[in-house]
């Protein structure tokens, strides 16, 4: 049972680590954009959904350890 309430503990690290790199890569898809790179912002964008989505996936497994 210690076990499950260590990875409870570490889901919610890593929720919230992700959530800080997501809002980092939006920042840099802005700078990327205002730099005329429009296929990297695209890119950072896409990362950025995607961690979204993985904090979603996160949501679920917090879920699971209670």
């Amino acid at each position: 049972m210690e076990e499950i309430a260590k990875v409870k503990d570490l889901i919610e690290y890593w929720m919230n680590h992700n959530e800080e790199h997501a809002e980092s890569y939006m920042k840099w898809a802005t700078k990327a954009s205002d730099a005329g790179n429009e296929e990297l912002s695209r890119s950072l964008v896409r990362i950025y959904l995607e961690s979204k989505r993985l904090n979603r996936l996160f949501e679920v497994a917090k879920k699971a350890s209670c």
